[in-house]
């Protein structure tokens, strides 16, 4: 149930003690777990050896924009935002566009075996700091169609879909790594508003989704990834989502609100998530312990957001669709580079 952090580029005898805990789903990778692809792709061969009859998840966070783990060989792809603006322009090109960012960025991972790219974001761009230009627009509608032609992208290239920060993050001001988030408005305005795209991601099929730190006060005191209300009332029973809910990082400041590191995993899973994010190396062990007692994950559940049959990184660079749409996008994305 859990997914976790680990602190360099190649697996310590800590590391390897923490993946054999039956209760570790899955790792994510950062930016101090890469050096180049070579290496990286090393690592995760290293982290599955670890766990070769299990299913585990090999997980980033690789939106594009300012929220790019692996760099070098792969593609630099533009934030999402400047699909937002192309839409004003040009909403069928920003559409096709939006899903062959998706199936880029999602074969590009799938090529060195990571099941899980974290996306899409599907926050409204409304001014929150820790979102900025990671979100496609501030229009519901908008966000909406470019979400829906992220998953399909995404399901194109063999990678399960994850719909964050539910029930919407782009709304709120404060950064919840750094400090607490109250959105004081309450589910009528949030149904017309930042639930739309959630509800329409979740109708293309979306396998995932991710749960803000953000407590939303007049719904409920708890946040959200904390919250009965929101994942078993509002999430699975109005809109009938079945998939995984994950609870994003307990070392996230807002995270810090119900207690320390176990009370943290126990009510995210009291409240009904799935997986729990870790994603600090300094309090992975903490976590670990505290998590000890408790059974892991279904492994069907897991099974479902492992990534499908992948190309080599040889047959995708191969792959003429590849230069076409980094073509495409350089083109109405200036911020987009292949070098």
């Amino acid at each position: 149930m859990l997914i976790i952090g680990i602190p360099g580029k190649t697996l310590t005898d800590d590391d390897r003690i923490w993946l054999s805990a039956k209760q570790v789903s899955g790792v994510i990778l950062f930016a101090r777990n890469f050096a180049n692809r070579d290496q990286v792709t090393s690592l995760i061969d290293d982290i599955r050896m670890e766990r070769p009859d299990d299913p585990f998840l090999i997980c980033v966070d690789q939106e594009g924009g300012p929220v790019q783990r692996m760099r070098g060989d792969f593609t630099k792809l533009p934030a999402l935002a400047q699909l937002g603006v192309l839409f004003d322009s040009n909403p069928k090109l920003a559409i096709a566009l939006a899903e062959e960012h998706a199936w880029l960025m999602a074969s590009e991972m799938r090529a060195i075996d990571i099941d899980l790219s974290f996306a899409p974001v599907a926050d409204l761009a409304r001014g929150n700091m820790a979102i900025g230009e990671r979100a496609f627009h501030a229009d519901p509608a908008v966000t909406s169609q470019l979400v829906q032609a992220y998953a399909r992208g995404m399901h194109l290239a063999g990678m399960a879909v994850t719909l964050k920060h539910f029930p919407g993050h782009g709304s709120v001001l404060a950064d919840t790594h750094f400090d607490v988030a109250d959105d004081g408005r309450g589910l009528d305005d949030l149904r017309n508003a930042d639930l739309v795209p959630f509800v329409d991601g979740i109708a293309a099929g979306a396998e995932a989704v991710m749960m803000a730190h953000v407590t939303y006060s007049n719904i409920d005191t708890l946040a959200a990834g904390y919250s009965n209300v929101w994942i078993q009332d509002v999430l699975r029973g109005e809109m009938g989502y079945g998939g995984l809910v994950i609870g994003d990082d307990i070392g996230m400041a807002a995270a810090e609100s119900i207690g320390n590191i176990a009370a943290r995993i126990e009510a995210h899973l009291k409240a009904g998530c799935d997986l729990v994010l870790a994603c600090s190396p300094s309090i992975v062990d903490e976590a670990v312990t505290a998590s000890s007692h408790l059974p892991p994950c279904d492994a069907a559940r897991v099974e479902s957001l492992r990534g499908a049959v992948a190309p080599t990184w040889e047959g995708l660079l191969d792959n003429p669709k590849r230069e076409q749409i980094i073509a495409r996008l350089a083109k109405h994305c200036p911020e987009t580079c292949n070098k």
